[in-house]
């Protein structure tokens, strides 16, 4: 497609973008008087106008049952979680008995590090990439150190090249192979925080298992962003946050994947509570821990269900949608935010540098060289709503779901009156 900039073309894509309905379906904030230009959904995504019914669902149902609502409520407390594996499944590209919703993302990865993280005198190494996202980081920080080991020698980073902003594929394969026996568990962020690349999960995966290792996957900024074939692909475990393209508010619960082949098996370490244990006996409270046959066996707690609700108003539109057209969207928009860009770069006759490569989701990672943290006060003060990370990058998401071609046109013109207004 040749792209133009102007309003014309933009809204020209808006009005045959099949998702374009689903733009109404977001609470946007305002800047003065208008809705923003939101390119944060890798951080946090906008509240679905949906989401208040199922929490105020809830609400009622705690009015008038009080406990009852256990097991009497519309949607029974006792199992809501289990409402949301299916969806999810389809989101992950896994069977529904290997998903489950618990907890929150890091607390998530130490719990599946009990299982998944289990280190010998011989074989105790994990690769992880460079600079990884900081807790991330704690965490393995943490797990090798609680195991006695030191992390300095046990947690192996796979470095970008010289002068170069991604990784290579290659290059983690081949520190897959060096560190070899000695390797026992890559745990890598999917999608990464910073410059938005999408890794190759599916040959990192199978170099990792050539080795013996396990694998997991951080997807806090893949899953509703990127396909995922995690069980065709065969990774054992992978743990992601749900309020950033999945837009199920601040701070909300996790999504676990866990694969088949380690389901229904009580020698499996883990650390185990009673939400874990078979729902047809858990209420006889026997002494003996049954795993339940699926994901869930993870679980060690009650589900909060006030935070699952929002969690599954949002899920209810993935399903509506599907994975296939909000890719194909996201591919589209993303393309034109980056051609968008381009013009304005030329134009100004400013220094941009797109530090993504083309392995991406939504995000584009951008080098304002040459303008400071003025420039992106600027943008905010404008209703652009997007973020920084030092030195000079802003991070821009542009979500399928809510965000359209005409907000990528404005945006253009934003900033090209903030790179004029400093000079």
């Amino acid at each position: 497609m040749e792209f133009k900039n102007s309003l014309v073309f933009a809204q020209q894509l808006d009005a045959v973008d099949p998702l374009r309905k689903y733009r109404d379906e977001f609470h946007f904030p305002k800047v003065k008087g208008k809705d923003v230009i939101y390119f944060t959904g890798n951080s946090l995504g906008l509240q679905p106008k949906r989401t208040q019914k199922f929490v105020d669902d809830i609400m009622k149902d705690w009015k008038d049952l009080a406990v009852e609502g256990h097991f009497h409520a519309e949607k029974p407390w006792w199992d809501y979680h289990e409402r949301l594996a299916a969806p999810l499944a389809k989101v992950v590209g896994a069977k529904t008995p290997e998903v489950s919703v618990m907890n929150t993302l890091t607390v998530n990865l130490h719990m599946l590090m009990v299982s998944f993280y289990r280190p010998t005198e011989k074989r105790f190494k994990i690769i992880c990439e460079e600079k990884a996202f900081p807790s991330d980081q704690y965490m393995l920080n943490s797990q090798v150190e609680f195991h006695g080991f030191d992390t300095n020698t046990a947690i192996v980073e796979v470095k970008k090249r010289p002068g170069e902003n991604f990784w290579h594929t290659q290059d983690v394969i081949d520190k897959i192979n060096e560190v070899g026996e000695e390797l026992a568990l890559v745990l890598i962020g999917g999608v990464n925080y910073y410059n938005g690349q999408v890794f190759n999960m599916e040959a990192i995966t199978k170099a990792a298992k050539a080795q013996g290792a396990f694998v997991g996957w951080d997807l806090a900024h893949g899953v509703g962003n990127v396909e995922l074939k995690l069980h065709d692909w065969g990774v054992d475990f992978a743990a992601w946050c749900s309020y950033k393209y999945m837009n199920s508010g601040p701070g909300n619960a996790s999504g676990i994947f866990v694969h088949e082949k380690y389901l229904n098996n009580n020698e499996i370490p883990r650390f185990e509570g009673w939400w874990g244990t078979k729902k047809e006996t858990r209420f006889l409270m026997k002494p003996e821990f049954e795993p339940m046959e699926n994901a869930d066996a993870w679980q060690v707690s009650n589900p909060p269900v006030l935070s699952l609700a929002p969690y599954l108003a949002s899920l209810e539109m993935f399903d509506e949608v599907g994975m296939e057209a909000l890719i194909s969207k996201r591919n589209l928009i993303v393309a034109y935010l980056e051609f968008i860009l381009q013009e304005i770069d030329k134009e100004t006759e400013g220094s941009f540098e797109i530090i993504t490569p083309k392995d991406r989701g939504c995000q584009l990672s951008v080098f304002l060289h040459g303008q400071g943290k003025d420039l992106f006060n600027y943008l905010m003060d404008n209703g652009v709503i997007t973020d920084w990370r030092e030195p000079n990058v802003i991070r821009l998401a542009p979500a399928p779901f809510y965000c359209s071609f005409a907000d990528m046109y404005n945006f253009g013109q934003i900033l090209k009156s903030g790179i004029l207004a400093k000079g």
